[in-house]
């Protein structure tokens, strides 16, 4: 019987989420958050109905990997070329600048051990949680849209790519640097090719197979994510960049009405399936007891929380000749919000090399949760009333 059995647990978990987030209370509360906090109350340091080990544990990687999947599937740099684009690369460079400086002076705390992938951690922005909240708000269209998509997905981007470089400890810096190329070389030629080389006899097989019992499109795009998942590995890589490069091949390959369908089928997979066991899963493995370890420890959660609006907040300078004052506030908080998969990620890999205290890795968890829950509602509360974007001042 599956009532007992951690599936059932772990879906219930996952359609209670979304059903509270629609209760009434003045303002919308990101599902994720939510569904974190149910994994939170039936893991073992709340009703202790699911543990976290052996099937909970391998479902838990696999959703990992379908979650950068999807964020990878989310990023359009048709939308975001030009000004918008220059500008996210310009704000993520002041933001691992300063985030840099944090982990400096975390390091002077006694008892505080911040590793430089903490600067990773705190230099993420949820471009999964914005795309939503601005396409429902009507301002993904626009130009404001635009500058926070480009931020967003540098956001992503970066502390992933950075994590490839810096935590690889196969080879050398300058063969990780030379991998790395021709890593992001073959994704290149792979999103070219999917792209533009459309054969009709294939296109006639793949459209067959569409409404097949053989689901032949999608089978094919998760051997794609298989197959990049090993190739990362092959070349040195933490699995999480072939994931999230073989939703960017998906994603740019998939673009316009051709492939709504393929793209819908692989979100229902996605976020039906493999979401959950992600989400509700890092709330049941969350280490509940080791933020009240001592007082220090209960304080990074606040002090993590401010660091993701100064780090990923502090970069809307850059755009005073863009966007007015109003718009600064939307973009500051949205920017703010991080990306918990990857924040995630970041602390499985940190506590798996032992790189990283167990009490840290709770701390910038929770911190995070945190600050999607304060900065993704007001943000969203402040989209519909910071009025037309500056149509006159146009991205190049």
């Amino acid at each position: 019987m599956l009532v007992g059995h951690p599936i059932f647990w772990i879906l219930a978990a996952a359609v209670l989420g979304p059903l509270l987030a629609e209760i009434p209370i003045g303002f919308r509360l990101p599902a994720v958050v939510l569904e974190i906090l149910l994994g939170i109350s039936i893991g073992s340091h709340g009703l202790a109905l699911v543990q976290f080990d052996g099937f909970v544990e391998t479902m838990f990687t696999i959703g990992m990997a379908m979650t950068l999947f999807m964020g990878g599937m989310e990023l359009d740099f048709g939308a975001i070329k030009g000004r918008p684009l220059a500008l996210a690369v310009g704000g993520w460079t002041v933001s691992l600048l300063l985030g840099v400086i944090v982990v400096v002076l975390l390091h002077a705390i006694p008892h505080v051990r911040a590793p430089l992938m903490v600067t990773l951690a705190i230099c993420t922005t949820g471009i999964g949680v914005l795309v939503p909240m601005f396409r429902d708000s009507g301002q993904l269209g626009t130009v404001f849209g635009r500058f926070v998509l480009a931020a967003g997905t540098l956001g992503e981007i970066g502390p992933i790519v950075a994590m490839s470089l810096l935590l690889s400890q196969h080879y050398s810096t300058w063969q990780e640097g030379g991998f790395l190329v021709v890593f992001l070389v073959v994704v290149g030629i792979a999103i070219v090719l999917g792209i533009r080389a459309r054969p009709p006899m294939v296109m006639a097989i793949l459209s067959r197979h569409m409404h097949k019992s053989t689901q032949l499109p999608v089978r094919i795009s998760l051997l794609i994510l298989t197959a990049l998942i090993w190739m990362a590995g092959k070349f040195g890589f933490e699995s999480i960049l072939g994931a999230f490069a073989a939703g960017m091949i998906l994603g740019q390959a998939t673009r316009g009405d051709a492939g709504k369908l393929l793209r819908e089928k692989l979100e229902t997979v996605s976020f039906a399936w493999f979401y959950p066991f992600f989400f509700v899963g890092t709330g049941i493995k969350f280490n509940i007891p080791a933020l009240g370890q001592d007082l220090t420890t209960m304080l990074l959660v606040p002090a993590f929380t401010v660091l993701f609006l100064i780090v990923r907040g502090t970069p809307v300078l850059l755009y005073r000749d863009c966007i007015d004052k109003a718009q600064r506030l939307a973009f500051a908080l949205s920017s703010a919000v991080p990306s918990l998969s990857i924040i995630v990620v970041i602390t499985e890999i940190g506590l798996r090399s032992k790189a990283m205290n167990p009490d840290v890795a709770a701390a910038i968890i929770g911190a995070a949760m945190l600050a999607v829950l304060l900065f993704a509602t007001i943000a969203g509360a402040l989209l519909p009333r910071i009025g037309a974007p500056l149509l006159s001042q146009k991205p190049a």
